[in-house]
């Protein structure tokens, strides 16, 4: 029995010890983050005329922006790094997931026109790969400030149909000021709101010699953000409302099978989505249900998330990135959210972390033609009752909705 006693204490111990630890990362401070990731590789940080609003780049995994802050040092750290992978210095196979809350990858994921598969390969994760160039290469440095660095780099890739691409990439990443914060979401902030703001320029430019077609395949830029995930983390998804038969559906929630009823809720305008990295689960919205903003809200940090992005009026070819031979590889979505979790019962997850994603229309470029797709994150920290004015203007959306929308 004093056994078995012994044995309960030790087990509730261990829980609280685990319970604690995970805390203690979803809060870990900016300067934590970059003293971890000075010891292995080289970064750039940029930082507003205060200090308080900063961010950090990593060059060498394709200038991606690893986590940014918005009170100095020991401000919280809003982007998800994985501390594991990147101390262990052991390159994976499949995908080297760094971590990052804005990095470039290009589309089509899946199918016949996909550069993640090789062409003949079975649609699945055994076979899925990430290019190099979007994964391990470093991108060059071209110009750098306090608070603005651009990034290069020249590709080239072969889809699942044999179509070559060579292409120029172009990154900006670009601290927002108080001004240009105000002016991106149409209001002021509050003095009280703590916040930070960023925009990435990201651009393709058809180096090659041949016309980029549908009929061999296009590329799309394609940017995501992994953020720390908690319990208490909600994804909102505004959309046009309207007959499904002239906009087709509101979600599409079936990448790695059907979302359960629990983590998803579709409600007049808005599509709500569990962001707790506990549950591997996907979704996406089309060019004619999307519009040009989605975000999140961590109710127990009380981070209020926005990300803006720019969406052509008239712009309805996306590529399709579904793991399937497609009939219509470009009817894909402009903006996707994904929570990590074990990908199958017993396994590990990524992370885990949650992520907001927007991609630009395809690519249908000529030899020298530019494609650009701008993607803006906004973090807002302070009390629930500033928040919330933000959160009604920005997202259309009351704090207490989110919040309650899937308890």
């Amino acid at each position: 029995m004093k056994k078995y006693i012994l044995s309960i204490f030790l087990l509730i111990f261990l829980i609280n010890t685990c319970q604690k630890n995970n805390q203690e990362d979803r809060s870990m401070t900016f300067k934590d983050e970059l003293k971890f990731l000075k010891k292995y590789i080289e970064v750039i940080v940029l930082s507003d005329s205060t200090g308080r609003a900063s961010l950090i780049t990593a060059p060498a995994w394709q200038g991606r922006v690893m986590t940014s802050t918005a009170d100095g040092d020991n401000g919280l750290s809003f982007g998800w790094i994985n501390r594991e992978l990147i101390a262990g210095g052991e390159i994976q196979e499949h995908i080297n997931v760094f971590g990052g809350e804005d990095r470039l990858w290009l589309g089509p994921e899946g199918g016949q026109f996909s550069i993640f598969f090789k062409r003949g390969d079975p649609f699945d994760l055994d076979h899925w790969y990430v290019p190099p160039v979007l994964d391990v290469e470093p991108f060059e440095v071209i110009e750098k400030q306090r608070d603005r660095v651009v990034f290069q780099k020249h590709v080239k890739l072969t889809n699942y149909s044999g179509t070559d691409f060579n292409a120029e990439l172009k990154r900006e990443v670009k601290l927002l000021g108080r001004e240009e914060i105000a002016s991106r979401l149409g209001m002021e902030i509050p003095e009280n709101i703590q916040k930070v703001a960023f925009a990435t320029a990201n651009s393709i430019r058809n180096s090659g010699n041949n016309p980029w077609t549908k009929e061999t395949g296009l590329l799309s830029l394609w940017i995501l953000g992994m953020f720390n995930p908690s319990p208490d983390t909600t994804v909102v998804i505004p959309y046009v409302e309207g007959d499904e038969k002239d906009l087709g559906p509101v979600v599409n929630d079936t990448y790695f099978g059907k979302v359960p009823e629990d983590r998803i809720k579709i409600e007049k305008g808005f599509v709500y989505f569990k962001g707790d990295g506990q549950f591997r689960s996907k979704i996406g919205l089309s060019p004619k249900r999307s519009k040009p903003i989605i975000g999140s809200y961590d109710a127990g940090n009380h981070v209020l998330t926005i990300v803006t992005y720019t969406k052509p009026e008239k712009a309805i070819d996306y590529v399709n990135s579904m793991w399937e031979m497609q009939k219509d590889p470009f009817a894909g979505d402009v903006v996707n959210s994904y929570n990590d979790g074990p990908p199958e019962p017993g396994a590990r997850p990524l992370g885990p972390f949650y992520e907001l994603e927007t991609s630009s229309p395809a690519a249908a470029l000529s030899p020298g033609e530019i494609l650009i797709h701008e993607h803006r994150t906004f973090h807002f920290q302070g009390a629930e009752a500033d928040l919330d004015k933000l959160a009604r203007k920005c997202l259309g959306v009351s704090l207490d909705k989110i919040k309650s929308a899937l308890r």
